[in-house]
């Protein structure tokens, strides 16, 4: 088992661009992203509702025209944002591995969440405002793909409590607590800033505390 606990040294600036559309030309697709960072930090920090397409035309350097030549609507460009997410935000449960050791599989795919909280901070708070709106745009995937998958690992989580591998747990709950736990950091960056303090480094000191919690709640 490694002890590493998430630190800065693997921060990212965004979730990896989708692959670019055949026919698209390079500056088309610079400015594509160029509009997608700019409406990411936008929509972040305003939600769906408060954002307007004048904000983001001007957060990427564009005219509002020119950003409507790339994208017909805002919510376009939301659902382009949630779309690249969505995949990234579901991957680290699919890695749950079922031949692995189940407190160490858990406690990774803990690890793995954390660490998205901490490299991809606005793209948890676009998830988050979508999720307060009702998901309008992403009912579909919570639906569809998140509910398959999370009741399929639910089944292996208790197959594992059911064989006295782990404690015995309720597993749709025990995954929902790893989203809370982990979600907040990002989600509510600016309290935890505030209420720490100076000095503190609130992604390894939560990597530490989660993981004791979580060893101790698993163990048979």
């Amino acid at each position: 088992m490694s002890d590493r606990q998430p630190g800065p040294d693997k921060r990212k600036d965004h979730l990896p661009a989708r692959r670019p559309a055949p026919g698209r030309t390079r500056i088309q697709r610079r400015n594509r992203q160029t509009i997608l960072e700019a409406a990411l930090d936008v929509f972040s920090q305003y939600g769906f509702r408060g954002s307007t397409l004048d904000q983001i035309a001007a957060a990427a350097g564009l005219s509002k025209p020119n950003l409507l030549y790339y994208f017909p609507s805002k919510e376009a460009i939301h659902v382009e944002l949630l779309s690249t997410l969505m995949d990234a935000w579901i991957d680290p449960l699919r890695r749950l591995n079922p031949n692995g050791e189940p407190v160490e599989e858990i406690l990774a795919y803990m690890r793995r969440k954390l660490e998205l909280s901490r490299d991809f901070p606005r793209e948890s708070r676009l998830f988050a405002n979508e999720i307060l709106q009702g998901a309008p745009r992403i009912m579909e995937v919570l639906r569809g793909p998140l509910k398959t998958l999370v009741d399929e690992k639910a089944a292996l989580i208790r197959s594992w409590a059911q064989a006295g591998r782990i404690a015995d747990v309720s597993p749709h709950h025990l995954i929902f607590s790893i989203w809370a736990l982990t979600q907040h950091y990002a989600d509510f960056d600016v309290q935890v800033r505030a209420v720490l303090g100076e000095g503190h480094d609130p992604y390894a000191e939560a990597g530490a505390y989660l993981d004791t919690l979580f060893r101790k709640l698993l163990a048979p």
